[in-house]
């Protein structure tokens, strides 16, 4: 150990607040056996210049980057979709760390026990400064720290050392592809007048989609202009599906057991029981139920919050319980804890509508014969004559994109979107459980990535080529106007008066401009560089064509530049080092040989479990 030990009761402090943030998705180092060679190239599953990555170490990783996930959420199951997510950002980073790993030996980059001491005494992570333990008047105070790192348990010390040597070498990384930066006085001016300087414009767009022009296009025309934007029309891999499902949605006894359960809990809370104890044995909320049911501070207005449930809320006073209030998600007992103006500190019990009984036991069972007869078959007629024997209709064909869930209705569907990529044409799925319902699938064809054929893509290539055509014609009335609107002063007043759509924009900023603007850089960067009642020719830009009028510029103050000159160099120079490692780690991987043997592992290991079974 290098440091002192910390005190023992606030090991939760670094675990949430410096090891969570900075091992996302649960990536962590340590004695892993990430480096280990060994066992043959069939326990490989990832390679980076020649070091290897065993399957049991990147199990180890995976299964805490799972349990990380499940955490943060409140889920208890992950979807194929969350794993393949969390695979592949696990796998980044391990590409990442190995990389930099290579890059520390060849640059000799080390760090020692006096500089992790200095470091922690000096230089706490930023998790740290935030908190309000460490702060005095909101502001943080570096004595606090310090005194911290007096006392304490070896713990939580060995963890601020791992995250300390992770970071210091990175840090020194930066230092080194950094060095030659210098922010001149000049350029922080330059940046802080693109923030400051403001301009209002007068402006006439000619924009191309309005035109309506009759544009013939033949077909050959079409197909050569296909095959030199085939990068504009690649598209992702395709399956398409066919399913049957057994329908498991909640009966009226079922609703009427979920309201008789929630008025108990009413009724137990009525006597005086805990709201916090009975949230964290009640609630199905399992992320807030932990936490007492507490779901932080809300706006009355919450944006994308459940209508239903906010509805509920009104009429609450602090610490009173709301009646049930039913939304999509079932019943709620909901608590005000506080009011900060238009902001409310809410807990909440969750009582879902689940099936119940005689239901349950008659849904169980028949997907269970379900299942025997149609579900994991390789003979995928057998999906219809389950459909046959249980009257349930055969659905449509559905499309799914690859790296898209699937969604019916208002209900995402788990793992389909993965499995339909990993099956064989004519295959059925395993039972997919889902809120409505439970779904056998069958994989009914595939259309590999690619780029399609123009016949059928070709209204898409159509309305390209027509795009194309229709600012040529822009262009040409926009140099028309410029010429029949030279010499007349006020583009506002002679736009006007010869009916033509001149709209007036600002006061805005390099950085901030209008979003009429926003896409377009051309036309931003004139209205700063033309004087006071000078007119623009025709600028040529991303949407359409512009002529614009300067009516109005105010300058940024250079006395209010001089007094945070110095932060914002600051600030600068830890945005570039970011900016710089990110490039050089891109830089790395471009040129790094790597073998990503993770899908033909793990399809194996599938089918060795499954033959097990």
């Amino acid at each position: 150990m290098v440091l002192r030990a910390l005190r023992s009761h606030a090991k939760w402090v670094f675990f949430l607040l410096v090891v969570i943030p900075f091992i996302a998705w649960g990536v962590f180092r340590g004695a892993s056996g990430l480096t280990e060679i060994g066992g043959g190239n069939s326990n490989v599953v990832l390679k980076v210049n020649g070091q290897e990555v065993q399957i049991a170490a990147f199990q180890q990783r995976r299964q805490a980057a799972y349990e990380q996930y499940r955490q943060q959420t409140g889920s208890s199951a992950l979807t194929k979709e969350d794993e393949q997510q969390i695979d592949d950002q696990l796998t980044n980073q391990l590409i990442q760390e190995i990389l930099l790993s290579q890059e520390y030996k060849r640059l000799g980059i080390q760090v020692s026990d006096a500089e992790i001491i200095e470091a922690a005494k000096t230089s706490p992570p930023p998790e740290v400064m935030r908190d309000p333990q460490f702060q005095t008047d909101g502001q943080f105070d570096l004595r606090k720290w310090q005194q911290f790192l007096q006392t304490g348990d070896r713990v939580t010390l060995a963890q601020i050392e791992m995250i300390y040597r992770d970071r210091l070498p990175q840090f020194k990384l930066a230092q080194y592809i950094t060095a030659d930066v210098y922010v001149s006085d000049a350029k922080l001016w330059r940046i802080y007048r693109d923030q400051h300087d403001s301009v209002t414009v007068a402006s006439l767009a000619i924009w191309p989609y309005l035109i309506t022009d009759s544009i013939p296009v033949p077909d050959a025309e079409l197909q050569r202009y296909l095959g030199a934007h085939q990068d504009d029309f690649k598209r992702p891999a395709q399956a398409f599906v066919q399913f049957i499902a057994v329908p498991r949605l909640p009966a009226a006894a079922d609703s009427a057991a979920a309201r008789a359960h929630v008025a108990r809990i009413r009724a137990e809370l009525a006597r005086g029981a805990k709201f916090e104890d009975v949230a964290r044995r009640e609630s199905s909320d399992t992320a807030s139920g932990k936490q007492g049911g507490d779901l932080g501070w809300l706006k009355r207005n919450e944006p994308g919050f459940d209508a239903q449930f906010m509805a509920g809320v009104k009429g609450l006073t602090p610490g009173r319980v709301s009646p049930p209030v039913l939304t999509q998600f079932g019943y709620h007992l909901i608590r005000l804890d506080a009011v900060k103006g238009d902001s409310l500190k809410l807990r909440h019990i969750l009582v879902p509508i689940e099936l119940q009984g005689d239901h349950l036991d008659a849904v169980e069972a028949r997907v269970d014969s379900v299942e025997r007869l149609a579900a994991d078959q390789a003979n995928g007629a057998l999906l219809d004559s389950a459909a046959r024997r249980f009257t349930l209709p055969v659905s449509p064909v559905y499309r799914i994109v690859d790296g898209e869930r699937l969604t019916l209705g208002r209900y995402v569907v788990p793992d389909v979107s993965v499995w339909a990529f990993e099956a064989h044409v004519g295959e059925t799925s395993p039972i997919v459980e889902a809120k409505p319902a439970f779904y056998v699938f069958r994989l009914d064809s595939i259309i590999p990535a690619g780029v399609p054929p123009l016949s059928e893509v070709r209204a898409q290539v159509l309305a390209a080529v027509r795009l194309e055509k229709q600012k040529e014609i822009a262009k040409h009335r926009a140099d028309s106007l410029v010429t029949s609107l030279k010499g007349i002063p006020n583009l506002l007043a002679a736009g006007s008066a010869r009916g033509l759509p001149v709209e007036r924009f600002g006061w805005f900023t390099r950085t901030k401009p209008p979003s009429y603007l926003g896409q377009e850089p051309l036309v931003v960067g004139a209205a700063f560089g033309l004087h006071v009642g000078e007119r623009s020719g025709v600028i040529a830009g991303q949407g359409g064509d512009f002529i614009i009028e300067s009516l109005g510029r105010k300058m940024a103050d250079s006395s209010a530049w001089l007094k945070q000159k110095d932060v914002q160099r600051t600030q600068l120079l830890a945005a570039v080092r970011q900016a710089r490692i990110q490039q050089y780690v891109d830089a790395l991987r471009a040129k790094a040989k790597i073998v990503d043997r993770r899908k033909d592992i793990f399809r194996t290991q599938v089918s060795a479990d499954a033959a097990a079974l």
